[in-house]
């Protein structure tokens, strides 16, 4: 029998889709489902919601238990799946936004990369770090989805801190092209079975590197409806990088406008409004999705024929190559054993990856052009000097990475972001543990 862990299992709309993709995966169906949250309320929360959904989607009927110790939840798994928030939105989400806020320093989702990202990072390797080194003594030979940003920086930490398999995964490379298609108004006009493409870089910032329409170069037409759409909208910041850089990126623009030097900044504040950027973003969806949780648990949680639908998400498909040997495709997130050849090794990259019953199995990509190699190592750097002040307990190593962020550095002096970095450290408190 297949076990599956979930760790964080109290997101519940989450755990819906993915758990319930896996009742509805006939090699699935009859899985010893581990569930597993810090927030007792919450984990009984989904316990029932996936109940209901066993009882009324699945015919084989997968076995569901809550764990209130971590261990034991691990204990024999094959597959584990990561969702977990340290901090929540209050207090360290809400720290993230604030105190750089002091500084004259403005973010849109902070949980990638910036400031923000650092941050969440530092204190998600440590809890993360702690279970996957439980997995190497109860489940040793599970493979562990990480669903939790900042992606790279803790799959870069797993897999660096412990022996345990893991991969990274997106939704970003997944609704790429269709959301590009969309956006340019031209997705009725075109059956996406008729385009083929290849992505790859780094997470949130992979490349859409060629996209063919029945065997012709769709990139002239894309660019050209994409500079001639009226600014500002949803899409401005992705379409102006692909204006100077030549090629269209995964993640959204509210993303992509905080990981580059040349969207937010003092200096020119009317790049905020002609490019259509929702600073502060993140704080607004929090609080939409806590203050709309009281009619969602009625619909979900509290609905005895609730059913579900399986969704895209790659979890119930990984597993499910893994345990028939029927192959599957994903985008993963993984170490960069020489896949993509002008970034570094000891990087995480985002590429295609076979599955079957060899698990996880990337595909060699070579040479990004050189200016989104460029691009992409702009981040890198953030992010393995993040994941080696969370290996090291190195203060310093905290410093630089906030030195090498682009959006930081461009609007800060280095002192300030020193002093910004003392703050944050104080702010979160336990939530971190101590720097030498």
């Amino acid at each position: 029998m297949v076990k599956i862990t979930f760790i964080g299992a109290g997101s519940t709309v989450f755990a819906k889709n993915v758990l319930g993709d896996a009742m509805l995966t006939p090699s699935l169906q009859q899985a010893d489902i581990a569930l597993y949250d810090i927030d007792e309320d919450r984990l009984r929360e989904s316990e029932l919601m996936l109940k209901n959904i066993n009882k009324n989607s699945n015919q084989n009927r997968a076995t569901i238990t809550s764990y209130y110790n971590r261990k034991e939840a691990l204990r024999g798994a094959d597959f584990v799946i990561n969702a977990i928030q340290v901090g929540g939105y209050e207090p360290s989400t809400v720290i993230d936004f604030e105190i750089p806020k002091k500084y004259g320093l403005k973010q849109t989702i902070a949980d990638t990369l910036g400031i923000g990202g650092i941050f969440r990072a530092l204190r998600t390797i440590p809890v993360m770090l702690a279970f996957a080194r439980e997995m190497e003594e109860v489940c040793p030979n599970a493979l562990l989805l990480n669903y939790t940003n900042p992606m790279a920086m803790l799959t870069m930490a797993v897999a660096k801190g412990t022996n345990i398999k893991t991969v990274g995964l997106c939704h970003s490379v997944q609704v790429c092209v269709p959301d590009l298609l969309q956006n340019l108004g031209i997705s009725e006009a075109y059956d996406l079975n008729d385009f083929q493409w290849k992505i790859a870089g780094i997470n949130h910032m992979a490349w859409l590197l060629e996209i063919n329409y029945k065997g012709e170069d769709f990139y002239p037409v894309i660019k050209e409806k994409a500079l001639a759409k009226p600014m500002p909208h949803n899409d401005a910041v992705r379409f102006e990088l692909m204006r100077n850089f030549g090629y269209y990126i995964t993640e959204s623009s509210e993303h992509n406008a905080e990981y580059h030097p040349y969207f937010i900044k003092s200096k020119y504040p009317e790049l905020i409004e002609r490019f259509g950027i929702p600073i502060d973003e993140y704080l607004s969806r929090c609080v939409a999705q806590i203050s709309g949780w009281e009619k969602q648990r009625d619909e979900i949680v509290h609905n005895g024929q609730l059913t579900h639908t399986r969704s895209r998400e790659y979890a119930s498909y990984i597993m499910d190559a893994i345990v028939t040997g029927n192959p599957t495709m994903i985008a993963g997130n993984v170490m960069n054993t020489g896949l993509i050849t002008n970034l570094p090794t000891d990087s995480c990259v985002e590429v295609p990856c076979l599955v079957d019953k060899n698990g996880i199995q990337p595909t060699y990509v070579g040479d990004l052009p050189t200016q989104l190699a460029a691009l992409n190592r702009t981040n890198i750097n953030v992010q393995q000097l993040t994941v080696e002040a969370a290996l090291t307990l190195s203060k310093d190593k905290i410093y630089q990475a906030a030195l090498m962020d682009p959006h930081t550095n461009s609007e800060l002096s280095i002192d300030d972001i020193r002093n910004l970095v003392d703050d944050l450290i104080e702010a979160h408190g336990n939530y971190l543990p101590k720097y030498n």
